[in-house]
């Protein structure tokens, strides 16, 4: 099965980005994941779905652990493996 998996952290900082923030994103890069985007506002990434759910679990750990107040998170399920994904679809 995969994954998409959408993130923001909270507080927000909007001159500089904070630990909790910066945590997360080092994990979801490091992590083996594909179509990885990460912004200020919020980062999305895809993969298979022990990929997905151990970055997930790493992240939330070490964000609430680096001061995250709130974590929001979004996990859809887009497809199986090696199954291409459907029309109109971006990839990212």
């Amino acid at each position: 099965m995969r994954l998409r998996v959408e993130f923001t952290t909270e507080p927000f900082d909007l001159d500089e980005a904070p630990a909790h923030a910066l945590v997360a994103r080092e994990v979801i890069q490091g992590a083996p994941l594909d179509a990885v985007d990460v912004g200020p506002f919020g980062n999305t990434a895809e993969g298979d779905i022990d990929a997905v759910l151990g970055a997930v679990d790493a992240m939330l750990r070490r964000s609430l652990g680096a001061g995250a107040t709130r974590v929001s998170l979004q996990v859809n399920v887009i497809g199986e493996p090696g199954e291409p994904r459907k029309p109109g679809e971006a990839d990212k």
